[in-house]
């Protein structure tokens, strides 16, 4: 029995943000000092480490609850399957409903509650959300699989869903990453000679020095009236922790069941920032004693669409089925039998992978 991929989708916000948005910003430090370089060198600077051009936001109207259901209903649609066969809804966030004129998280009734109702589903399929920093949609399909292989549920529809435009810090120049955005699978059970769907997966959990390298906290603008706490992060600290530890990941999960990087047709990274990203698949590379990485093996969205969190890796897949990708002809199409590796980090601080092999 193999958990397999039946349908996918996502949802775009319709409101672009360009890097020359920020440029009028007052950035502070750590310290709340304001700094002393110009805007347009800390936008040139950003751009240049993060590859990030722009960014989506959802408009004031929208909730996490209302584009992850956007995102269902593209899935379900897809996948061609009656919706009142789910029999499991998932939902990976890390903020709940947060309003555009009240910031504070809401997550009663459940996000997958929410989306059940908007998807007007009369079952008893169970709902429940995940909140496991940026990894948690795969943390989600990691736990559906083994629901699926138990032959607990038959279907299962798991979502990545954030609203990061609510929780940023206008006054910290780290909030030019983040973005909204939600993606989803429909998933199922089928009986194959060959190993397909996912093959293998694993996660962990690093908390002794590595639990606060994301974290709220209070505006950077020591004058900023509001109480509201704002997402933060120890940029450095995470991109040393997610160097040493991701491709360590990926790699002990592509072994464990036989495979080499050769076998590896395309590598899906949590899109969190371009340095980071290439960085971690240079080392993977380096652990298989490979100087050359092959050109376009990481498909990449974030210089359109920034880190939207738990919904850029179901999102980058979408995209990448339906020929939505950055620069798509360098990108060779999936095809049958191809193995893809999704693998991401992220708040807590936790990692996960999953080989996945196309049906």
């Amino acid at each position: 029995m193999y958990s397999v991929f039946l349908g996918t989708g996502s949802y775009i916000p319709t409101q672009q943000v360009s890097n020359a948005d920020f440029l009028t910003h007052q950035f502070y430090d750590t310290t709340g000092e304001k700094f002393k370089v110009s805007n347009e060198e800390i936008v040139e600077k950003f751009e240049k480490i993060t590859g990030i051009r722009e960014r989506r936001y959802v408009t004031d109207d929208l909730v996490t609850s209302d584009i992850a259901f956007m995102a269902a209903t593209e899935a379900i649609l897809s996948s061609g399957i009656d919706k009142e066969s789910i029999d499991c809804i998932i939902v990976a966030h890390n903020f709940g409903d947060v309003k555009a004129d009240n910031r504070r998280s809401d997550i009663v009734p459940s996000i997958a509650s929410r989306v059940k109702y908007k998807l007007k589903i009369v079952n008893s399929a169970v709902c429940y959300d995940i909140c496991f920093g940026c990894p948690g949609w795969l943390q989600a399909v990691i736990l559906a699989d083994s629901f699926l292989k138990s032959g607990q549920i038959k279907r299962a529809l798991v979502i990545g869903a954030e609203t990061l435009s609510r929780v940023s810090d206008p006054h910290d120049r780290d909030s030019m990453i983040y973005a909204d955005g939600a993606g989803a699978v429909i998933m199922g059970a089928i009986e194959s000679s060959k190993p397909i769907g996912i093959i293998s997966n694993s996660c962990r959990s690093d908390t002794l020095e590595q639990t606060y390298y994301l974290r709220m906290g209070k505006s950077y603008n020591p004058n900023y009236s509001g109480n509201e706490l704002f997402l933060k992060m120890d940029g450095r600290k995470l991109y040393e922790y997610a160097l040493d530890i991701v491709p360590q990941a990926i790699k002990s999960t592509i072994d464990k069941i036989g495979l080499s990087i050769n076998d590896v047709s395309k590598v899906l990274l949590h899109q969190a920032n371009h340095k980071m990203d290439m960085a971690i698949l240079k080392r993977l590379f380096q652990l298989y004693d490979k100087k050359e990485v092959p050109e376009a093996i990481m498909p990449m969205i974030i210089y359109r669409l920034g880190n939207s969190s738990v919904a850029t890796l179901p999102t980058l897949y979408n995209l990448l089925l339906t020929k939505q990708v950055d620069d798509q002809s360098k990108v060779a199409n999936c095809k049958s039998g191809d193995t893809l590796v999704f693998a991401s980090v992220g708040a807590g601080m936790n990692v996960n992978a999953v080989i996945y092999r196309l049906p």
